[in-house]
């Protein structure tokens, strides 16, 4: 990689990571084309951390995730498997749908009658002597992902799949035969799965379907955690990803780690618990933080069994992910892990629908894309497992995330003006569903505050006004980020990072925010089309809200009858594992009782 990059492989595992992710490969994506387009300089975030360049048979270069996604069959809608950057025949062949050729050939010789067969990408099978085709309905492509067929390229008369490069952000894109269209901006009716708003390219490695459980339907479900482990126990899904992990690996040249992004609530966190420890037992000394992923609020009047297995994958998610993970930290919008449904979180110059996958997993992705930031820096000391020695101490391995979305700077209001406006109160919204932080010790934290311009940073005061606060004294916006955060939590050990980079807002993010000016000012009047960017604060942190919410996980579960509910346990869960897991999350919960921190 370029410029000693520090690389990080990210692995996104079932189908609400995609939506998360979907919208975080979005704005990537958007911050690359926007340096390239006004020939800005290169910015405080490395892509190359998160990006792989290459090049396809043709030579033409391309700027892909350094991605390996696990979904299920019925789940890519129109989105093709393999790719259309390093299209060719034979890895058309070589992904094509297997058919057993050899075998319906001997049946054709023993009837008498030799046929010969092409790829027709179909299943085949004999009926009274005759060759049989089924070919299954092709996924009509969303109108909003029309316009990237100009992207991806045309199939020349001479044969040859002319593929446009890939813009990295260092400079204009070398190959464009066409303007590229604006693009349109989705209806939530219209986003049925991640694939139909994903708008980055991926290698052709990158994605790996699960073909033995379905997206839709009720039958052939991944439901349970011992399903999901049982899924890379197999050969044939563990060997595939051994495969994908070393190409992206071997390439690397400063390879800090692994992000994962994974699905809590279903049976993908079984998938994600093998994959940690897959990683953790294969790259050892490599950071591994995992992002436990929940969609939106949920329902008492849901079918029992759901709630029951949400609350059963989440805490053998959890529990086993922060076993083999430098840090784990759960993301959603709920206000609560357990059975009993709290109200969604509340923004407020920001409205959702909660029930919608497409509007939570955006307010997520822009909360990971900010949280993320200390070690996708180009100059930072900070990498992954830095950051999570900071903040996993004395066994704390899970914590707790929040944000501002927008941070609410107003009109001629400097950063000191706003931050004691907020007075005594939590700046940002909680994240990871452990109810109201009000009144709860912060041991660790991380926090980091983009998008202000610098002339905010600091007081605006003339001279001689005498000063509202300290904050107002501070030089510099580092020196008053850091002041304020010490006083809000004194005997927390406290990292910040203050960035001028905006998060960018261009479709497909949903239209979600209202008062925003055009750089996310806070107005009361804001102009039409306001908020292509906007200032956001993200926090990680080492909270004692923890000791409460995995003690309650832990009490819902024992008081569980799982004689109802056999089939979890018929998945591959055994008696003795819960209550295994019953210990582990009361000595989890343990590590965050108050008064134990680094202060004391």
């Amino acid at each position: 990689m370029a410029g000693g990059a520090r690389e990080v492989l990210t692995l996104q595992l079932g189908h609400f990571a995609g939506f998360v992710g979907a919208h975080w490969w979005n704005q990537q994506d958007a911050a690359l084309h926007e340096r390239t387009d006004t020939k800005e300089p290169p910015g405080e975030l490395c892509p190359d951390v998160l990006f792989r360049t290459g090049r396809t048979l043709h030579g033409q270069e391309t700027y892909t995730p350094r991605l390996i996604l696990m979904d299920l069959k019925g789940s890519l809608s129109s989105l093709k498997q393999e790719s259309g950057l390093y299209r060719d025949k034979q890895l058309d062949t070589a992904i094509a749908w297997y058919l057993s050729f050899g075998e319906e050939w001997e049946m054709c010789k023993n009837a008498g009658k030799q046929r010969q067969t092409g790829y027709d990408q179909s299943p085949i099978s004999l009926r009274q002597g005759k060759l049989t085709t089924h070919k299954e309905e092709l996924h009509p492509k969303n109108p909003y992902l029309q316009d990237l067929l100009s992207v991806e390229g045309v199939l020349s008369s001479d044969g040859i799949w002319r593929v446009k490069s890939i813009s990295n952000g260092k400079g204009p894109t070398p190959l464009t035969t066409a303007a590229t269209p604006e693009p349109l901006i989705p209806t939530e009716g219209s986003i049925r799965v991640w694939s139909d708003f994903l708008r980055v390219h991926l290698h052709p490695r990158s994605i790996c379907m699960i073909q033995k459980y379905n997206h839709d339907g009720e039958a052939s479900r991944l439901e349970a955690f011992g399903q999901g482990e049982s899924v890379l126990k197999e050969p044939r899904y563990l060997e595939e990803l051994e495969d994908r992990l070393h190409f992206y690996v071997e390439e690397c040249d400063y390879l800090q780690g692994f992000q994962i992004l994974c699905d809590l609530h279903d049976g993908f966190s079984g998938v994600g618990a093998k994959a940690a420890e897959l990683l953790h037992d294969e790259y050892s000394g490599r950071g591994i933080i995992t992002w436990g992923l929940l969609p939106g609020p949920y329902t008492l009047g849901q079918e029992p069994q759901k709630n029951i297995y949400r609350l059963l994958n989440t805490a053998f998610g959890l529990v086993h992910l922060s076993a083999h993970s430098s840090l784990v930290c759960p993301l959603s919008l709920g206000g609560s892990l357990g059975l009993r449904p709290e109200p969604p979180v509340n923004f407020p110059h920001l409205h959702y629908d909660a029930t919608l996958p497409f509007h939570c997993s955006a307010i997520l992705a822009t909360a990971l894309d900010t949280i993320t930031a200390p070690y996708r820096l180009y100059s930072s000391p900070v990498s992954m497992v830095h950051l999570a020695d900071m903040l996993n101490f004395s066994g704390k391995k899970v914590v707790t995330a929040g944000a501002s979305i927008p941070f609410p700077l107003g009109p001629s209001q400097s950063l000191p003006d706003t931050l004691m406006q907020l007075g005594g109160a939590t700046p940002w919204t909680p994240l990871s569903a452990c109810g109201d932080p009000s009144g709860t010790h912060c041991f660790a934290q991380s926090v980091v505050l983009r998008g202000l311009d610098k002339a905010c940073h600091t007081s605006q005061l003339t001279p001689g006004t005498p000063l509202p606060s300290l904050l107002h004294a501070c030089t510099t916006g580092e020196e008053v980020l850091a002041q304020y955060l010490q006083q809000q939590q004194p005997r927390a050990r406290s990292s910040s990072h203050l960035l001028r980079t905006p998060y960018k807002v261009v479709p497909p993010y949903p239209c979600l925010f209202s008062s925003l000016s055009q750089q996310g000012l806070v107005l009361d009047n804001p102009p039409t089309g306001a908020g292509e960017s906007i200032p956001v604060l993200g926090a990680l942190c080492s909270s004692s809200s923890l000791n409460r919410t995995l003690g309650d996980l832990a009490k819902e579960l024992a008081k569980l009858n799982l004689r109802r509910w056999a089939s979890f346990m018929d998945a591959g869960v055994e008696q003795d594992d819960l209550g295994e897991l019953l210990q582990e999350l009361r000595s989890l919960a343990q590590c965050y009782q108050h008064g134990d921190s680094l202060m004391d």
